[in-house]
């Protein structure tokens, strides 16, 4: 393969290629591009594309052919990832894929693809503790690693267990902390808690390729993911480091080979009978006593660092009570009246709290429109993933909504820099002069400031309403059979409780 400036494919295209049409090196606009993508792609799915395939002796020629690739492309580029560490965006390989992908299907099969090194990325963990270390692959290379995924997919899905839910189709955390629940409900009411330490970083290559092996005969692909995972990973400060094991997070391949090395230990715990859970490296498994439960965690320790030759992370393990469990941002508790009921876990309580204080700063200097976008968006993607949970943790929702639209008043305060020109922004917004008066000469901070009258004629509820999602709102629409009861506390009274 030549590079040219540390590229993987060298681009034949202008300098500035024009807009939206074919360049004198066939260069194309992103919608052009992607419309010539679909149509090679064709009507089919990608897992119909890839569901073709009988011979697993001659996968690669199916990886390599253009309908899968070309599905693969059009994946990668609406991920909408971060360029790779040879600096090359998604728009430039779409723009270019007329000249690339002849190059790298010649590459593939002739067995002269090589991957590009792996920027390693550091992002925080949730609730703060600790930072999660992810490999940015070039684009070049998602692709490849996303064409691969296309095909081995459906060879390998049909054989995971069912109680495997984390990447997988048509699975996700709803349905884990459902069959989690239905357990629950069935009187195994103790969780043996189990978190892989460093799961990604530690997944033995030799054993992940045997298991592999054991459906895939084409060496010449067993080759190709070997090369992906021998990658070089660049370290932030420049530094090269060769790894001897591990699939970095953030390749569109490493969950399914996540799924690949673990699904041995799913069918062991299958064998052994036992009820659990599994989400990627994370897994609950329920029994009915306590006693059953560390009688569980030492077998299972056992046969994880022995045969999967992993760790255990022993400060997250433990043998505990479902209401105590983080599991997915989701605990399981059990009422009085022995129903049980999907609440928030407590960190993730912490993380909505602490992402609204982040998310309206009370030194924001853009328009209170732009805050209100911004803020309706993480609304909206958090409610689509916590919107199972039941009526009684639904009933925080509230507090959530009354803090949000909290802050945005104090927003409004604080750009408004002195008490006389609040005053006449108030009265602008059709406030009383006493009212106005009393709010912008008040001699208590912006933040209690935010909670008076004055505000509140000026921003009422409804005003948001029309701008900003509300999540219990949104909850209640969806759950009309359960939200004939009003939360316990109304989220007015709770804010006026805590100032």
């Amino acid at each position: 393969m030549q590079r040219v400036r540390h590229r993987q494919l060298e681009l034949a295209v202008a300098a500035n290629p024009p807009k939206g049409g074919r360049g004198k090196a066939g260069v194309l606009g992103i919608p052009e591009a992607k419309a010539w993508l679909r149509h090679i792609a064709g009507a089919k799915g990608p897992n119909d594309l890839a569901a073709e395939v009988i011979d697993t002796g001659r996968l690669l020629e199916r990886i390599a052919s253009g309908p899968v690739m070309a599905q693969a492309l059009l994946n990668v580029a609406a991920n909408k990832g971060a360029p790779g560490e040879d600096g090359q965006p998604v728009e430039e390989v779409v723009s270019n894929v007329r000249s690339l992908l002849p190059k790298l299907q010649h590459a593939l099969l002739t067995g002269s693809y090589r991957p590009g090194d792996v920027r390693r990325v550091w992002i925080p963990k949730p609730g703060g503790k600790g930072q999660r270390g992810l490999g940015i692959p070039n684009v070049i290379d998602r692709w490849v690693q996303e064409a691969t995924r296309l095909v081995l997919e459906p060879i390998f899905e049909p054989l995971f267990h069912g109680s495997s839910h984390g990447f997988r189709p048509k699975r996700g955390a709803q349905t884990a902390i459902a069959e989690a629940k239905r357990y629950v409900e069935e009187g195994h009411s103790v969780v043996v808690d189990l978190d892989l330490s460093k799961f990604f970083d530690r997944v033995n290559w030799q054993r992940l390729l045997a298991r592999l092996a054991q459906r895939v005969s084409d060496k010449r692909v067993l080759s190709l993911i070997h090369c992906m995972l021998k990658a070089k990973v660049v370290m932030p400060d420049g530094t090269k480091i060769r790894v001897v094991e591990g699939t970095p997070q953030g390749g569109p391949l490493s969950p399914l080979l996540s799924n690949v090395v673990l699904d041995e230990l799913d069918w062991e715990l299958d064998r052994r009978g036992l009820r659990f859970v599994r989400y990627a490296d994370d897994a609950n498994i329920y029994v009915r006593s306590r006693r059953a439960g560390e009688r569980v965690m030492e077998s299972v320790r056992r046969f994880i660092e022995g045969r999967l030759r992993l760790k255990i992370n022993e400060e997250k393990s433990s043998v505990s009570h479902p209401g105590k469990v983080h599991f997915l941002g989701f605990r399981l508790v059990t009422l009085r009246d022995g129903s049980v009921h999907v609440y928030l876990s407590e960190r993730s309580h912490r993380r909505i709290m602490q992402r609204i204080g982040e998310l309206t700063p009370r030194t924001w200097g853009n328009s209170l429109e732009a805050c209100i976008e911004q803020a309706d968006a993480y609304l909206r993607g958090w409610e689509a993933y916590f919107d199972l949970c039941s009526r009684p943790a639904a009933s925080r929702w509230p507090h959530y909504d009354a803090h949000l639209r909290r802050r945005l008043r104090m927003i409004v305060i604080h750009q408004r820099k002195r008490p006389r020109y609040l005053y006449r922004h108030l009265k602008r917004r059709g406030v009383s002069k006493d009212s106005a008066a009393a709010t912008a000469w008040s001699r208590q901070g912006i933040w209690a400031k935010s909670n008076m009258r004055g505000m509140h004629r000026a921003y009422p509820n409804a005003w948001f309403a029309e701008r900003l999602m509300s999540l219990w709102e949104t909850w209640k629409r969806r759950h009309p059979r359960q939200s004939d009861i009003q939360p316990v506390i109304d989220g007015q009274q709770y804010l006026l409780a805590l100032g």
